[in-house]
């Protein structure tokens, strides 16, 4: 049986967790489909990119993840851009969009609408 004070310090641990992963959950983020189509057609040139601009950006609080097939096979490499509650699918990308999506959409505020679809 857990003591009083083990049991404390166990909740606080947890709400630190909870808080985590609220704050991973309400971050900005950009997620890469890296499925196999998307692999195929140049998606983790276009996750290093991405990863690369944040950090060259210095974009401490942009979170660049991969997730799996989005269901646009013929639009791949797609990457989806969480910003201020707002989500943007960017289709068609190379190395040089992503790069040009941080600069304007993550650091600037204002979403590339030629690579965009479904704002």
């Amino acid at each position: 049986m857990k003591s009083l004070e083990e049991l404390a310090a166990i909740r606080d641990k947890m709400k630190h967790v909870a808080s985590t992963r609220r704050a991973a959950h309400d971050a900005k983020r950009v997620a890469v489909a890296m499925g196999t189509c998307g692999i195929n057609a140049g998606a983790r040139a276009v996750l290093n990119a991405f990863t690369e601009a944040v950090a060259g950006a210095g974009l401490e609080d942009v979170m660049v993840t991969q997730t799996g097939c989005i269901g646009l096979c013929s639009q791949e490499p797609v990457a989806r851009v969480i910003l201020d509650g707002q989500e943007t699918v960017y289709v068609n990308l190379t190395p040089e969009k992503a790069r040009r999506i941080v600069a304007e959409h993550l650091k600037g505020g204002k979403p590339v609408e030629e690579y965009a679809i479904g704002r």
